[in-house]
């Protein structure tokens, strides 16, 4: 149920990379591809050369081939930076659907599941959530990462040629016909689950489609969410919190309006989220035309931007709990935002650029335990 979320996370990641390996990080523009994707079995290998940029002939100085030094198995198979090459096929395909970005999803199904009331310790109950889970993560997280990878194609034959697709390793037709397979695949689960809870209307297969959709928009033009810095990280922020909390709670209880304000309302937080990876790719954005806020508002505006809108969405949301008779519940949740206010201070509001990952790492788990604590507080 991706997100998005995060398809981009990965095209985050990339960009991250790109950051680290080449000052100059600059890419440019890629061509809109101007038919759907259909399935085809000819066996054609693509190499994607870059289209000449229009704009002051910007050049990338990437390198056409991995560092040397090869590069980690374990981190081919996550789908992440330093991934070492590979020419197993199913390997290459495992890459492009980035494992790393599905636990987030599969956190909101746990999320959504608890919030319902529901759920119950038992072998049907604890089998439909692992379907949702493989719904969410495997199957539509995958099929947006691959996606995204297809449309960013152009770019990346730039700033990372070694990847599977511009160098090569995958075939057209193969890198299509997964994103077919992925995307059928989920919504076939995702109609499953609807038969299996007895649902008169296909809830779970609705909000499926629904996130396949804003996954296709996130990465495809003409709209392609994510060259705008507030609509495509809170496009983000809800793959990754709000979607898959929804699938979880309808599956195994009713999706009420209420819960629906307060999930995407904790989506703030996501955009907060996703702004933290953009600062690495200031430059790039800059030269590409991409409004990412670090670069409409500055840096130094826009990690304020980022850290006000994880705390003060996090703040409302125990507000909420405070005042639907559920202290302890906002209290639990007020003690889980004060190390990350303190990470915030520590590492972040320091250098956003330097301290990313160790500030992602040390204050992240205590905002995802707040969502459990959310979600748990709704089912009571």
């Amino acid at each position: 149920m991706s997100s998005v979320l995060n398809t981009v996370l990965c095209s985050r990641l990339s960009r991250f990379s790109n950051a680290n390996n080449n000052n100059n990080h600059l890419r440019v523009p890629t061509h809109s591809v101007s038919t759907p994707p259909t399935l085809s079995f000819n066996r054609r290998r693509l190499t994607v050369r870059a289209a000449d940029t229009d704009t002051n002939e910007v050049k990338s100085k990437a390198p056409d081939k991995a560092p040397a030094g090869g590069g980690s198995s374990f981190n081919q198979l996550l789908g992440i930076k330093g991934a070492a090459q590979e020419t197993n096929i199913w390997k290459i395909r495992l890459q492009l659907t980035k494992p790393v970005t599905w636990p987030p999803l599969v956190w909101g199904v746990v999320c959504g599941a608890a919030a319902s009331g529901n759920f119950h310790w038992n072998l049907e109950d604890v089998a439909k959530s692992v379907l949702c889970m493989i719904m969410s993560g495997p199957c539509l997280t995958g099929y947006t990462q691959t996606l995204n990878d297809w449309y960013d194609r152009e770019i990346d034959a730039i700033n990372e040629p070694y990847r599977p697709i511009p160098s090569g390793a995958i075939s057209e037709n193969e890198v299509i016909s997964q994103i077919w397979l992925l995307l059928l695949g989920g919504l076939g689960i995702a109609g499953i689950l609807d038969v299996w809870a007895g649902h008169d209307t296909p809830t779970v297969f609705y909000l499926a489609l629904g996130g396949s959709l804003l996954s296709y928009i996130y990465s495809a033009p003409p709209l392609k969410l994510k060259q705008n810095g507030w609509i495509g990280n809170f496009a983000l922020g809800a793959s990754y919190i709000s979607l898959p909390w929804w699938a979880g709670q309808a599956l195994f209880g009713t999706l009420t309006p209420d819960i629906i304000v307060l999930t995407l309302l904790y989506s703030i937080a996501g955009l907060g989220i996703a702004i933290v990876n953009d600062f690495k790719s200031i430059e790039g954005d800059k030269a590409l035309g991409l409004q990412s806020l670090p670069v409409a508002f500055g840096a130094e505006t826009a990690k304020w931007i980022c850290v006000g809108a994880i705390d003060i969405t996090q703040l409302s949301v125990a507000g909420y709990l405070l005042g639907a008779g559920k202290p302890y519940y906002a209290l639990a949740l007020l003690a889980l935002i004060v190390p990350q206010v303190v990470f915030q201070f520590q590492y972040f509001l320091k250098d956003p650029v330097k301290y990313d990952v160790k500030y992602q790492a040390s204050a992240q788990p205590f905002l995802v335990l707040g969502l459990l604590v959310t979600a748990l507080a709704t089912s009571h």
